[in-house]
């Protein structure tokens, strides 16, 4: 600053203590602008001294070549820099608002960009909030309108009940001690006692739970249990098999409808005899109860013996066909061999097969063992079994299994389920859904009135 302050005082008029100021002035605003005192770039600070050089080489040229006088050509050369130094900081000062006018707009894109998403969102919210409501309300109406199809059935079903009931001819020819049996089996079914346990049915090899079967357990006063062996003898003597299916069925029913409310897709197998699916009277209602609950026919597997399926009357196989047209599925256990024909059973509507797991692996180890009958003209080995039956859509599942040595056997038949006390034995459900699921306590009353 010093050197230019001595040059200015040079200039004309440079004694003037204002004029030298001045100029100083403008030629550190000229640094300053163009960053050089701020910290510029090198590049920046190269070409300012290049700036300096042409000056300097103007000054020199005008002193050189012309009689122009020394004062006269520092003059030229300080304003031939400072002009070429004042284009720089233009051109420079253009592209910088180029690039802040650039940045500007890419900001605004960004925020329209951000706007129109954030719409998009509150538009997505207030639709699924409108979708959640409007589901919320039809499944609303929906129970509602169930609840009142179920007190029609209900009322159906207890007129039919009460007949059975009061029918003293079922009680004229039998024992004293299936008399006790029998009256055990009514009382329970009249005070509701009627207990659903339920067994997984396991995906192999990784033992996922994605089935259950249930089972019917009717309960005495005093809380002990009627095998199966006694009250279905009696049952179907008195002819009470429909209203013990109608109990099964009603839980199985709620007990979908709570699995699928906490998003588990597993099915329950329910037992139903072949008595209900021939009977005139009950068979109508049990057809328009699933209709109304034809939404979990893929959750609700109906199961029948082996051989009650191989010796179905044409009613029976006219109303399962009823049953398969709303979408329900069967299965068959009981079966004590392989050598089934899986085009009928596809055709039949059966989607699972239950063998007991120790006959299961005894056939598969036999060269000779049954096979299933296929389209294939060949004979199939133990490994491609599992393989047949998925081709039909049908799904093998051992059953019983009561070890860890068996589930090895089947592992390495690839079949593809497996239930059996060695995955877990059958267990009541909670008491808490017990009541849930029970049925309707105005059946339960009107039963209780009929001795």
């Amino acid at each position: 600053m010093a050197v230019l302050q001595r040059f200015a005082a040079r200039l004309p008029g440079g004694a003037n203590q204002d004029n030298s100021e001045q100029f100083v002035n403008q030629f550190r605003l000229i640094f300053k602008i163009d960053g050089l005192f701020a910290g510029a770039d090198l590049m920046t600070f190269l070409l300012f001294l290049l700036y300096l050089a042409v000056g300097a080489g103007a000054g020199y040229g005008l002193f050189s070549l012309t009689t122009v006088g020394l004062p006269l050509s520092i003059a030229g050369g300080a304003v031939t820099s400072a002009i070429l130094t004042q284009i720089h900081v233009l051109v420079r000062t253009s592209r910088t608002e180029k690039k802040v006018e650039a940045r500007i707009e890419t900001v605004e894109r960004e925020v329209t960009d951000t706007a129109r998403r954030v719409n998009v969102l509150d538009a997505r919210a207030e639709a699924i909030e409108e979708t959640m409501k409007i589901e919320l309300t039809e499944r609303r109406d929906a129970l509602v309108n169930e609840m009142r199809q179920l007190e029609g059935l209900i009322d159906k079903l207890t007129r039919s009940f009460e007949t059975r009931l009061s029918d003293s001819t079922a009680l004229a020819h039998v024992e004293p001690v299936e008399d006790a049996a029998l009256r055990d089996v009514r009382d329970s079914l009249k005070d509701g006692r009627v207990d659903l346990h339920l067994q997984p049915i396991v995906s192999l090899p990784q033992r996922r739970v994605t089935f259950y079967e249930g089972f019917t357990r009717l309960r005495r006063p005093d809380g002990s249990h009627i095998t199966p062996a006694d009250f279905l003898d009696a049952a179907r003597r008195a002819n009470l098999m429909g209203i013990i299916d109608n109990f099964m069925l009603f839980r199985c029913v709620q007990i979908v409808r709570r699995l699928a409310e906490r998003d588990r897709r597993v099915g329950v197998f329910c037992n139903i005899s072949s008595i209900s699916l021939e009977d005139p009277t009950f068979f109508p209602m049990f057809l328009a109860f699933m209709t109304e609950n034809r939404d979990l026919s893929g959750s609700v597997i109906f199961e029948i013996r082996a051989d009650r399926f191989e010796s179905r009357s044409p009613t029976m196989r006219a109303n399962m066909d009823k049953l398969t047209a709303l979408g329900f599925r069967f299965s068959i256990d009981h079966v004590t061999g392989l050598d089934l024909d899986l085009p009928r059973l596809q055709a039949a509507g059966v989607r699972f097969v239950k063998v007991n797991g120790s006959q299961l692996i005894d056939q598969l180890r036999d060269p000779q063992g049954p096979r299933p009958a296929t389209a294939l003209n060949r004979k199939l080995s133990a490994h491609e079994v599992g393989a047949a039956f998925s081709r039909y859509g049908i799904m093998l599942i051992a059953e019983k299994i009561e070890d860890e040595a068996s589930v090895v056997e089947i592992l390495e038949y690839e079949i593809p389920f497996g239930q059996g006390h060695v995955f877990s034995a059958p267990r009541p459900i909670k008491s808490s859904l017990m009541e849930d699921t029970a049925p309707p306590r105005e059946l339960i009353e009107r039963l209780s009135n009929y001795h």
